[in-house]
């Protein structure tokens, strides 16, 4: 396969994923602040949402008060920010617009009938009215793409991708959840007692769609480190970092080529170590510890991904930028784009 094509199936799945997983932290956020809390409480938990993404300080610079309505419209339309659910849905749709020949043709019209609809929506200021309908719609319309492509794409290297994509975003996505909002959770800024801690951790598993799953394996009271131990080192939790890397290994040997031994490798080395890993361990490292090297080890196995499979890091030619538009990953790879992308 051309590292071109790779490229932009990998990133398309990546965007889509990274639009879903907006919606999912926006919609929790937004139902956490219709419940009674501080004006400081509900302050610090969209500073702590932002935080999650790494765009406080993109925030600040744009917007002089942090309230809900600031935060939405930055995180669901703003075009200058490169993670809201618009820059998201139109980088997917332009990266899947450039392989449609590679694509089936019910995945190009779910990507770009997405697209279309998020217009009307968008014009209808859907996402002010009814912030919880909007933000279903865009996990929803991910759910979709997801369930089209692995029932109609047939399985070769150009699904591989596409899920390469898929779990390694995801694992970036849970590892930073939990990092920024365990960190939270220690403060005094969260409302004291059983009550408010239950109430925070059924936020948290709700924001990746885990708090039935937690109710399956545990059946009594939502502790942090149970809470912990789901989403790091549970294997069936589809969302947990071991399963993400399980799919990131399973995928990665499937398209492995003269150059990628390294990469295979440090993949496999992340996966076996949480494989291995203890909760109690964790936890006595310091969860944002832990969170921090995973996260820098995710980071290092885009860059092998990158520089073994998808388009080489070099500067647009002049006459190519039209074609880059909104998709920062057709002439970028590895942490240089997650860094523009976070």
């Amino acid at each position: 396969m051309l590292s071109r094509t790779a490229d932009h199936l990998f990133w398309m799945a990546r965007y889509t994923e990274r639009a879903e997983n907006t919606a999912r932290m926006l919609d929790v956020r937004v139902q956490y602040s219709l419940m009674p809390q501080s004006a400081q409480a509900e302050q610090q938990g969209w500073r702590t949402m932002l935080g999650v993404s790494e765009l406080v300080q993109q925030f600040d610079a744009k917007y002089d008060a942090l309230t809900q309505k600031n935060v939405i419209d930055f995180m669901v339309r703003d075009p200058d920010n490169p993670s809201s659910i618009v820059s998201c849905l139109r980088a997917a749709r332009e990266n899947a617009r450039a392989v449609r020949g590679n694509l089936s043709t019910e995945v190009w019209e779910t990507e770009n009938t997405t697209w279309l609809t998020l217009q009307q929506h968008l014009a209808s200021r859907l996402y002010e009215t009814n912030p919880g309908q909007f933000l279903e719609w865009v996990k929803y319309r991910s759910h979709m793409s997801r369930g089209v492509t692995l029932g109609t794409m047939f399985q070769d290297e150009a699904l591989n991708f596409i899920r390469l994509g898929t779990f390694l975003e995801r694992a970036d996505n849970t590892a930073r959840i939990l990092d920024v909002k365990f960190r939270f959770l220690d403060s005094d800024t969260v409302q004291a007692g059983a009550q408010g801690e239950f109430y925070y951790l059924a936020a948290l598993l709700r924001s990746v769609s885990a708090f039935e799953a937690y109710r399956k394996v545990y059946r009594d009271a939502i502790t942090p480190p149970r809470v912990a131990a789901l989403l790091i080192l549970h294997q069936k939790m589809p969302r947990s970092l071991v399963a993400c890397m399980a799919g990131v290994v399973a995928n990665l040997r499937d398209v492995r080529n003269d150059l990628s031994g390294e990469t295979e490798r440090l993949a496999e080395e992340l996966y076996a170590m949480l494989q291995g890993a203890a909760i109690e361990d964790i936890l006595e490292e310091g969860l944002h510890q832990f969170m921090t090297r995973f996260l820098a080890s995710v980071d290092a196995l885009g860059n092998g991904i990158g520089r073994d499979f998808l388009i080489p890091v070099a500067p647009p030619l002049e006459e190519e930028a039209p074609l880059q538009t909104q998709t920062q990953s057709q002439t970028q790879t590895g942490s240089q784009t997650q860094t523009q992308t976070r």
